[in-house]
């Protein structure tokens, strides 16, 4: 929490609220992407947790050790997550054929959840962060086991790379035509690569425009690249691409910016990331960037002094989140998010696509622009 001063009564002002207001069941129902990734997150689920115990079985022979490892990404997977990318797959294979088997699909969407779990174990040693989701991060989980930091940080970024085989593999085993799936591994190889270039930009922080690398980073893997692989798995011709790709860009900025909002103001028992985390890690989100530009005198060195700073204390971090809040870069960054949704549903409109998958597609981005977590 903030750092709290002494204020009259009369004067104390009511703090606005850190999130935006949950939507009300209604709403919810109403969502057709919320219903659909309700409906086969528990399929996915099972999918996803059948192919790493059958992994774990088989890596047996080689000894704990190895079995260690394979057990990190399960223990990582199993935590929950929301299973985004996956509903967004099956989004882009129904907005292709609303009656091809689903199985492709699931299957394909296993592929992608390995994927994500191989960057959020390199991402959190990259960034020091040794929490996710509510738990050890992967580096962290494997150097309790092994009794020693140095050598969970190594099993790590090993760990990461065992996931990112992992993904290539369940790919790759997807029932498809062979044209359909020869398309489908080129476009996985293709998100894959535009995140690393993403990641690339973040760590070196020398980007001008925060949303550059969220296109690279988050909408190249997040949003675009599952909406595209559904669709090419299912036959979708050129024309749904197109369209897919000019939603996808919008949208997958926005989710990266909900995201940003939520490392700063979000509550921690929900997006499962210790408290202020973002800055001390210094991560030069566009929060940040629009907050280094408003701030002025103590508030642009206050900020500055924690931005980085591992050591910063708790204290220290809720001034700093109060200076972001008081320079008006929160208020931006929601406006922003706004204007994104905006393009997205643009895109959707312009583009030839059936109501239902419109809608789809329009209840997915309200999803990821909305949540809490």
């Amino acid at each position: 929490m903030p750092a709290k001063t002494r204020t009259s009564k009369k004067k104390r002002r009511k703090k606005p609220p850190s999130l935006p207001p949950r939507p009300k069941a209604k709403a919810i129902a109403k969502n057709a992407f919320v219903a659909l990734s309700s409906a086969f997150r528990r399929d996915i689920d099972a999918r996803l947790m059948g192919f790493l115990d059958a992994k774990i079985d088989r890596t047996k022979v080689h000894g704990q050790d190895v079995v260690e490892l394979v057990r990190s990404i399960r223990d990582l997977c199993a935590r929950g997550g929301k299973r985004t990318r996956p509903a967004l797959l099956i989004a882009g294979y129904r907005a292709a054929s609303p009656s091809a088997p689903i199985d492709a699909a699931l299957d394909a969407g296993v592929a992608l959840e390995l994927l994500h779990a191989y960057f959020l174990i390199h991402d959190d040693w990259m960034d020091d962060d040794t929490v996710r989701r509510g738990g050890p991060a992967v580096h962290a989980w494997l150097g309790e086991r092994l009794h020693s930091r140095r050598l969970g940080e190594r099993a790590g970024i090993l760990a990461g790379d065992l996931a990112s085989s992992y993904a290539q593999e369940a790919l790759s085993k997807v029932e498809a035509k062979p044209a359909r799936m020869a398309r489908a591994l080129a476009c996985f190889a293709e998100m894959q690569n535009a995140a690393i270039y993403g990641q690339q930009l973040d760590i070196v922080a020398r980007a001008p425009n925060p949303e550059k690398v969220y296109e690279l980073k988050t909408a190249s893997y997040t949003v675009r690249g599952p909406l595209r692989l559904g669709a090419l798995l299912a036959g979708g011709g050129t024309g749904l691409l197109t369209t897919l790709d000019r939603f996808s860009i919008p949208a997958g900025v926005a989710f990266q910016l909900r995201d940003d909002l939520l490392g700063i103001f979000g509550d921690t028992a929900q997006t499962g990331k210790p408290y202020g985390s973002d800055l001390k890690s210094g991560k030069r989100t566009a929060l940040l960037t629009v907050a280094l530009k408003k701030a002025r005198g103590k508030d642009h060195r206050l900020l500055k002094s924690v931005v980085g700073n591992q050591k910063a204390k708790r204290a220290e971090l809720g001034r700093a989140i109060e200076v972001l809040e008081r320079s008006g870069a929160r208020d931006i960054v929601e406006r922003r998010i706004e204007e994104l949704v905006r393009e997205a549903m643009a895109a959707l409109r312009a583009g030839k696509l059936r109501p239902d998958a419109r809608a789809l597609l329009e209840g997915g981005v309200r999803a990821m622009t909305t949540r809490v977590s």
